[in-house]
């Protein structure tokens, strides 16, 4: 094993920890916002918070967005460092494929807050999911 490797091994392994052995702070995050497709609002479409990590991402919450296609997901995890939160959107607005289109959000640090419950939520706004996206790609496992 190259030391490369084993200092990623090692760096999974003592952030996996961290949180069994009660070491670090715990964060929570909320992000809100809206979806319309061409012009109407976009129900039912999936939405999932993480926490970014090096190895797999942790959902911190799953919803779908309601009938006017708002939305509002929360979540904590316990971390040494500043949590790295993202919203992940997956929907089919003028998309007929098999998988769904996926649009990654990451949520600014300065909407981090301590503790369990978030104290400021972060507004994506209105979401037109018909538009092009940097970064957007295609997602069969969501």
């Amino acid at each position: 094993m190259s030391c490369s490797s084993l200092s990623i091994l090692l760096l999974v392994a003592v952030s996996s920890t961290t949180a069994l052995l009660g070491i670090g702070r715990t964060q929570s995050v909320a992000v809100s916002g809206r979806l319309i497709c061409n012009g109407q609002p976009a129900s039912g479409v999936k939405l999932k918070l993480y926490e970014k990590e090096s190895t797999f991402d942790v959902l911190l919450e799953e919803a779908t967005s309601d009938s006017n296609g708002q939305f509002r997901l929360s979540g904590s995890k316990t971390e040494i460092s500043t949590i790295d939160p993202k919203l992940n959107i997956y929907h089919k607005c003028n998309y007929n494929g098999l998988c769904y289109k996926k649009i990654g959000i990451t949520i600014p640090d300065n909407y981090v807050s301590s503790g369990k419950t978030p104290s400021k939520t972060y507004d994506i706004g209105t979401l037109n999911l018909a538009n092009q996206y940097t970064g957007q790609t295609t997602d069969c496992i969501n």
